[in-house]
């Protein structure tokens, strides 16, 4: 479905609060708050364009060797032909880390024997997932055939996308308004909305779950500093996700990155009630609260009462650092599986198996309706889940 011809989307407006008996949440789910005032836009910490402090700051703490350490190698080119960095040494390694995560097409059987009589809930991440990792994040667009596949699954599975990305703009670019979006790494939450839902709504705010509404202030605050901060670091790119700030150094030369490191730095010395985490080539400003990817598949599955039910199985696919939250709460639970999505080998990782890019994502999709479809997927369920 494009975005453009849909005719029902969710109905995107500020949250009223939370009814926590209506949503079962579980006490130990919601988020924790440093103590201390709200943030009051009138009184906050103005922090001035200036140069960066010293680099040894980002040197000591360890965020140059985090940067690293999360960002794929680049292509290289010669003599006209562009591969991936592709020895020998590469590939013994990468056949010796799916040894540890092997891959979920070829455990597929596995995977769906254990799958028999149980309630599938598939949750995506985007970026790398969905769509490949490229330089301008705005172009990272699913293909047709991806979409499909994703409409597919949500039609005999609840499937939930929880991106960093803002909800907005992740809902934009998947354009279904079957799913459930979690936006800002889980910080905000929608439902699906039906056709007769959407034309009874008028307007009126459905199934919306923000933990972090009071930090609003606070990131946008701090995402005009970083864009102002940063204009002049060639390749350097800010985004807004509404709950959290993204630096991206993707198309930054590496000799620059300690630049764009202790620029970070410099100004979240300021705002002690916001963290840094790493993503792939990416600084990601977050609030401090007990609130990641793995509490959002929690509180989904809280609210629908599935949490303790050993007739559930949650699927997570994604590629990045901070999906190992969720590849972390499965394992912890010893329920569900974690499907890291990685061409190379990459650190310890939470998950179970492996996909190798987007299109394995799409293969192991289709496959999951494939076999539902054809009657061994064990009880049918409802994929319209109530938060």
């Amino acid at each position: 479905m494009d975005m453009k011809s849909s005719n029902s989307s969710p109905v995107l407006a500020d949250p009223t609060p939370i009814n926590k008996s209506r949503l079962g949440i579980h006490s130990n789910l919601l988020p924790y708050t440093q103590s201390g005032s709200s943030f009051s836009p009138g009184k906050n910490i103005n922090v001035p364009r200036k140069k960066p402090g010293k680099l040894d700051d980002v040197r000591s703490n360890g965020w140059l060797d985090a940067m690293k350490s999360s960002s794929p190698p680049r292509k290289k080119i010669i003599k006209n032909f562009s591969f991936e960095l592709a020895s020998d040494d590469i590939d013994i390694a990468y056949s010796s880390w799916m040894l540890k995560y092997p891959s979920a097409l070829n455990s597929f059987e596995e995977i769906t024997s254990f799958a028999k009589n149980k309630k599938i809930a598939m949750f995506l991440d985007y970026d790398g997932t969905l769509s490949p990792i490229v330089d301008d994040p705005d172009q990272a667009l699913m293909s047709h055939d991806m979409r499909s596949a994703v409409r597919h699954i949500a039609k005999y599975f609840p499937t939930a996308i929880i991106s960093g990305r803002s909800r907005d703009k992740v809902y934009e670019l998947v354009g279904l308004t079957e799913l459930y979006y979690a936006g800002s790494h889980g910080m905000d939450i929608m439902g699906p909305i039906s056709s007769s839902e959407s034309a009874s709504l008028e307007g009126k705010e459905v199934k919306l779950f923000q933990p972090a509404k009071e930090f609003l202030p606070m990131i946008d605050e701090v995402f005009r500093i970083l864009v102002e901060n940063t204009k002049d670091i060639k390749g350097a790119k800010v985004e807004n996700h509404k709950f959290c700030t993204s630096v991206h150094y993707r198309n930054v030369e590496e000799k620059n990155w300690p630049t764009v490191a202790q620029c970070v730095h410099d100004i979240l010395k300021q705002y002690p009630r916001l963290r840094l985490t790493h993503g792939r080539k990416v600084l990601e400003i977050r609030p401090v609260i007990d609130w990641n990817k793995g509490k959002a598949v929690e509180f989904l599955l809280q609210s629908l009462g599935l949490s303790n039910c050993d007739d559930v199985l949650p699927i997570f696919i994604g590629d990045d650092r901070t999906d190992e939250d969720a590849f972390k709460i499965l394992r912890e639970r010893n329920q569900g599986y974690g499907i890291l999505v990685s061409s190379v080998p990459k650190e310890e990782s939470s998950a179970f198996y492996s996909l190798k890019d987007p299109k394995e994502v799409m293969k192991f999709l289709k496959s999951l309706v494939r076999w539902k479809r054809l009657g061994e997927g064990g009880r049918s369920i409802n994929n319209r889940w109530s938060i």
